[in-house]
């Protein structure tokens, strides 16, 4: 009989446990709590937390050929594969973007100097049609424009009008040989111009091209290893990745980072939150930006261009060329630039949280600001 009372209670004890030491209550206790623009934390459909049993705890160690602490340890190590696998497709993402960002500029310039180019041609058209009603007049009278023939006149003040004429036609004809000259070397210059930006703009679309085709393989190759895995693996995979996530958050919580932030929105900045916000639960997907799926700086621009503030396109241009701000003085609306390369960018919604879009195979989605290592952060409307 107290062998059974034993037994019960130990079998209490390990269920106490798994409950405590579950992903639903860690994210509870360390990782996404409400946002001003929303009351509650919404969760990501497709990535609900899963309760940790994907193996059978009846069995005893070794029973089936694995323990589960095996088990976990060659998962993590697939975890690490897998994760190496999207970081470069993240990074070659970002190389995709900024290369397209660039493409479309050079299109655009490359109109605009074509658009140059047919106005400088009908200029120069004209002026070489209003020389050669110059010529055509000068030798209908013999070689002699008018003005000068009026200079042979033994009337004085005729001779004086014709002098005028004969210099105010120099001057124009002066004039005119300019305008053909400037008009002429602004089409050449105009012209080699967009010679120029053409090149640059095949350079990007090589750039492009071979981006997306490093993303393609990136991505393919990790799904083909999230395939091989049983969907109880699967399960254990994201609840590791969870577990993980609330790790770092509750060691950056930990560590005072949030002591003196406590900075409140800008108008512009609520209004990105709001935007950012209606978009949890749409898919990653490489490249986007909206409507029905974003990446993670298709997220963050689309989120402040909706709030009336253009900013770059892809995370690392958000980390150059935006103004920063220390940590310290972060407020609701900035950017968290992620790892050392800036190839991951969230939006601070406050709390501690932030509203990011993760990585292929995952929706957008609230998560601890701490979870991964921090760069830095970025004001849009600084």
């Amino acid at each position: 009989m107290n062998r059974r009372r034993c037994v019960r209670v130990a079998i209490t004890v390990v269920c106490a446990l798994s409950v405590l030491t579950s992903p639903a209550l860690l994210n509870q206790a360390y990782a996404a709590p409400a946002s001003p623009a929303s009351p509650a934390s919404p969760t990501s459909p497709t990535d609900p937390p899963v309760a940790p049993r994907p193996f059978d705890r009846s069995l005893p160690p070794g029973a089936d050929g694995k323990t589960p602490a095996a088990d976990d340890s060659k998962l993590e190590a697939v975890r690490r594969k897998i994760d190496g696998l999207y970081g470069r497709a993240t990074s070659a993402t970002d190389a995709y973007n900024l290369a397209e960002e660039r493409a479309d500029k050079q299109s655009a310039e490359l109109v605009r100097l074509a658009g140059e180019i047919v106005n400088g041609q009908v200029r120069i058209d004209k002026l070489k049609q209003q020389a050669g009603a110059a010529a055509r007049a000068q030798y209908r009278a013999g070689g002699l424009p008018p003005e000068a023939q009026l200079m042979l006149t033994d009337d004085p003040q005729l001779f004086l009008d014709g002098a005028g004429r004969v210099q105010r036609g120099q001057k124009a004809t002066r004039d005119l040989l300019g305008q053909m000259t400037k008009a002429q070397d602004d089409l050449t210059a105009y012209t080699k111009k967009a010679g120029a930006e053409w090149t640059k703009l095949e350079a990007s679309r090589v750039k492009q091209a071979k981006a997306k085709k490093e993303i393609q393989r990136q991505i393919k190759a990790a799904k083909k290893i999230e395939a091989g895995l049983e969907k109880e693996e699967r399960d254990r995979l994201l609840m590791l990745e969870q577990e993980d996530a609330a790790k770092a958050q509750a060691a950056w919580l930990s560590s005072g980072a949030l002591k003196d932030i406590n900075g409140e929105a800008s108008a512009q900045g609520k209004k990105a939150i709001e935007y950012a916000m209606a978009q949890v639960g749409k898919p990653y997907v490489w490249g986007a930006e909206g409507p029905s799926s974003f990446d993670c700086s298709g997220l963050t621009s689309e989120a402040w261009s909706a709030a009336g503030k253009v900013i770059p396109r892809t995370s690392q241009e958000q980390w150059r060329l935006l103004p920063r701000v220390p940590l310290a003085d972060m407020r609701p609306g900035d950017l968290i630039i992620y790892h050392d390369d800036a190839s991951h960018v969230g939006m601070y919604v406050g709390d501690g949280s932030i509203v990011h879009a993760p990585r292929p195979g995952r929706h957008v989605t609230l998560t601890g600001a701490g979870s991964m290592v921090i760069l830095g952060v970025v004001r849009p409307d600084k």
